[in-house]
């Protein structure tokens, strides 16, 4: 087979591979340093198929040829994921020289990139070769120095390779024996360099591929509160052998912690408002993919103090009245309250949030109101209001009846009743005073001698009201008559000024329709002056 066609074959399998790993879902990746894909494998074991092509290499100006086929088989074992050791055997035993063999060892490192593994070998060791014409396969020693790449086959759990290429620089040096003459085509000293390609499958056993390391991520909750609340802290792991017991280490910035486990309570007790951090550490043993930590973060706040407001109702009072002071607090975290009062004057009396401020016997003055609050916590508010006491009105003094000029009728004894012009004086004053006090009324109170009747004090009464109003002009509507009990013919005459009553007593309301008028009223005619 030639080595074209060898390498073509490989090549199409290996492409067939691509496509039916390509047409598989992708495998999940894993964020880690470590390689994403098929396993890494401990032991390689590797049969090829061989080609080898001397180059520049002759005894007696009789060249070496190229052999095909061939084989090479090998196997290496790794290590570390990425260096090993490699023995490796080539074998062309039916070539125009004979033979050329080989039994090297060396180290060999590789890179595993998902499917595709490249790796770099350095050989050394034995090699068996026969020479150009007639020397005999002998033995002495080599060197090969190459290249290649496999490509993880998607079948059979990632246990199979196609290797497409293996490309190496080997190197052999044979000592033959003397060279007698120029025509001796038996001895002489075979240094071969060649390149050889090969191409075939390879066989992955173990796995050197570490479990991906642990993940821990925190969570705290709440993520904020006040100073004394309680906090949990969660850490959630990842990757751990369920086989094997985890051990959980927890420490904090702030407060207290105590836990064993995936989760550990936090007490913020007397601690200062602030952010803090906790942070927790998984074990499962020394190798650093074996253990993992994490870091959650709380926010501690202080309480916020109360608010207050202060009112009074009402504001303004008389003195002796009261204004009722209340207070309405608020605390922001629902704390308890309490409430005080103090007043600069007055008596404050009452609970909780609501006072009664006594304002009696307060001159007139201003008097300042605080209002106090305090929650459970010590943390307080203050509001202050005012209360302005104004003194009592001046009561004005209640309108008295005025008495003024009386009538008397003890002159005329055969006109009893009848207003005489002496009287006129006396009536005009009266007229007078009641121009000036225009919201005044008069109250006109006739009397009797005892030997009298109630109607000559009454037409008596009547006579001064109609020279009044019939003289005078005087409205009738402010004029009121009575009869009373003063014992004597006369008529007493009464200002009454807006607001002042006349008393009841000896004072009989006169019903005029009720007047009889024994004679004409007398006309009073003025005297000249």
């Amino acid at each position: 087979m030639k080595p074209q066609i060898a390498l073509l074959l490989t090549l199409s399998l290996t492409s067939a591979a691509l496509a039916q790993d390509q047409s598989a879902p992708p495998a999940p990746r894993v964020a880690t340093k470590y390689p994403v894909g098929p396993a890494v494998s401990r032991v390689d074991i590797y049969g090829l198929y061989s080609y080898i092509h001397p180059v520049n290499s002759d005894i007696n100006n009789q060249k070496y040829l190229p052999i095909n086929p061939g084989a090479v088989a090998g196997i290496s074992g790794f290590f570390t994921p990425h260096f090993g050791l490699q023995a490796e055997g080539s074998f062309f035993p039916h070539g125009p020289n004979d033979c050329i063999y080989g039994a090297q060892a060396g180290p060999v490192a590789r890179i595993q990139k998902g499917r595709f593994v490249p790796f770099v070998h350095l050989l050394g060791g034995a090699a068996k070769v026969g020479g150009p014409v007639f020397q005999p396969c002998s033995w002495g020693y080599g060197v090969t120095a190459g290249l290649g790449m496999d490509y993880i086959l998607p079948y059979f759990n990632d246990h199979l390779a196609i290797r497409p290429i293996q490309a190496d620089y080997d190197y052999s040096h044979v000592d033959y024996g003397p060279l007698i003459t120029p025509a001796d085509v038996s001895g002489g000293l075979g240094v071969i360099n060649a390149y050889k390609l090969s191409a075939g499958m390879v066989l992955r056993l173990g796995n050197m591929t570490p479990p991906p390391p642990v993940v821990l991520t925190c969570s705290t909750q709440p993520a904020s509160g006040f100073v004394g609340d309680p906090f949990t802290v969660t850490a959630s792991p990842d990757n751990l052998d369920p086989r094997k017991p985890a051990t959980y280490t927890w420490s904090t910035t702030g407060g207290q912690i105590a836990g064993t486990g995936t989760s550990a309570p936090v007490t913020t007790k007397g601690i200062a408002p602030g952010t803090y951090n906790v942070t927790a550490h998984v074990t499962q043993g020394v190798k650093p993919y074996q253990s993992a930590t994490c870091t959650s973060s709380f926010a501690v706040r202080d309480y916020d103090p109360p608010t207050l407001t202060c009112s009074a109702s009402p504001s303004s009072v008389i003195s002796g009245m009261p204004s009722t002071i209340t207070s309405v607090g608020n605390s922001p975290q629902n704390r308890a309250l309490s409430y005080s009062f103090a007043a600069t004057a007055g008596q404050l009396s009452g609970s909780g949030a609501s006072m009664s401020l006594d304002t009696s016997g307060l001159p007139p003055t201003t008097i300042n109101v605080t209002c106090n609050v305090v929650d459970d916590l010590g943390k307080s508010a203050t509001a202050t209001t005012f209360v302005t006491v104004t003194a009592l009105p001046a009561v004005p003094p209640v309108p008295q009846p005025l008495g003024l000029c009386s009538v008397t009728f003890e002159r005329d004894h055969k006109r009893p009743n009848r207003v005489d012009n002496e009287s006129k004086a006396c009536l005009d004053d009266i007229a007078l005073s009641l121009q000036r006090q225009a919201d005044a009324h008069l109250a006109i109170v006739g009397n009797h001698a005892p030997e009298e009747s109630d109607r000559n004090a009454a037409e008596r009464a009547d006579n001064v009201r109609l020279y009044l109003t019939r003289e005078k002009g005087i409205d009738p509507a402010r004029i009121d008559i009575y009869t009373g009990t003063g014992g004597a013919r006369s008529v007493e005459n009464i200002l009454l000024p807006a607001g002042a009553t006349l008393p009841t007593t000896g004072h009989t309301p006169l019903d005029l329709t009720t007047v009889k008028h024994e004679a004409p009223a007398a006309k009073v005619t003025r005297r000249k002056r």
